[in-house]
């Protein structure tokens, strides 16, 4: 299965910033395996909540071992559902943002609602599903295996 990655000094992503206590930061980092946390400059966050001030330090997980999507390694639909069911939890508009600044909608991407090939699908309700696949109208359509 192939991720969501931002290249170094090539991309953009929106995302949410949530506070997390120092000593939280290990079971993070373990349920990030395979990924390393580095710190994120603040400089090139851009804030959309007016009044918001980035404290303290600001970490990205990034890996080296990019996997680009393939037949053989696919975007899976199921990883696509749980990233933007989250975005939606926030607003359509942000799920929308990110669809629109995200590339690669044209690799291959596999259809595994019914049998999910990424692990951790969480917090998806079959109206979140409905509105994905609306947003996604104007990207190919996931095959099936």
């Amino acid at each position: 299965m192939s991720h969501l990655v931002v290249r170094e000094g090539e991309g953009q992503c929106n995302g949410v910033l949530i506070h997390i206590e120092d000593d939280a930061l290990e079971v993070f980092d373990i349920r990030e395996a395979g990924y390393q946390r580095v710190p994120l400059d603040s400089k090139r966050i851009q804030v959309l909540e007016a009044g918001f001030v980035v404290e303290g330090p600001v970490y990205v997980y990034v890996t080296d071992e990019v996997v680009a999507p393939c037949y053989t390694h696919p975007i899976a639909q199921s990883y696509v559902d749980t990233v933007l069911a989250g975005c939606l939890r926030y607003s359509a508009d942000f799920a929308e943002c990110f669809i629109s600044s995200t590339l690669g909608w044209h690799f291959p991407r596999i259809d595994d609602r019914r049998q999910p090939v990424y692990q951790r699908v969480a917090g998806i309700e079959d109206s979140d599903r409905v509105l994905i696949d609306n947003m996604l109208q104007c990207c190919p359509r996931p095959f099936k295996r």
